[in-house]
């Protein structure tokens, strides 16, 4: 996706080898607009795949997940990092370790908003280890649910995220493909959208 490349180069900042830092229309400032125009792209790679539900995990994918689930018109949930009080019966959880925090949480989602008749589109920010992911898939195969596909913002193709998830026979659609970090420099592959 040309328009989030050219963000990239603009306003991303490559911290070190492996980390990229889009806080300034991604993972802290959103950029509502370039956000709508990934959910619209998101939308039209799986439109016709029947999906019910997109489903991310807090906090930085729910800006382009809230964006592809209105575009598609079904419901967007988020699994949360920590439980709350609110949060007593039906609880479908699973442990993501983070790329970037390097912490391990427990996320969840209350049993409720998933179904066995649901397909399910996940969404996220980054693609690095895939840990997040399949945390994700863990928990919507918990509820029975079958993973249409995962869309992601953007990947960092030198990392193994993608094989992990191809392995667990997912479709990995992503907006943007890193190949590697070269002398403060991004060198992009070829996007699946």
């Amino acid at each position: 996706m040309k328009l989030l490349e050219d963000r990239i180069l603009k306003d991303g900042d490559i911290l070190g080898e492996e980390l990229l830092k889009v806080d300034k229309f991604l993972t802290h400032q959103v950029d509502c607009q370039l956000m709508q125009e990934i959910g619209r792209v998101f939308a039209e790679v799986y439109a016709e795949a029947g999906i019910t539900k997109v489903v991310t995990i807090e906090a930085s994918g729910i800006a382009p997940a809230l964006y592809t689930a209105q575009a598609l018109k079904v419901p967007m949930i988020f699994a949360k990092k920590h439980k709350n009080m609110t949060m007593t019966e039906g609880i479908l959880t699973a442990e993501v370790f983070s790329f970037t925090k390097q912490v391990t949480s427990t996320v969840s989602i209350v049993s409720k908003f998933l179904s066995s008749s649901d397909r399910v589109l996940i969404i996220d920010d980054f693609l690095a280890n895939g840990q997040a992911a399949k945390g994700l898939v863990e928990i919507i195969k918990q509820a029975g649910a079958d993973v249409v596909g995962v869309g992601i913002v953007i990947e960092k193709s030198f990392q193994p995220g993608r094989k992990l998830l191809e392995e667990l026979g997912l479709e990995v659609t992503s907006l943007v493909r890193i190949k590697k970090f070269e002398n403060d420099q991004l060198i992009f592959m070829e996007a699946d959208a």
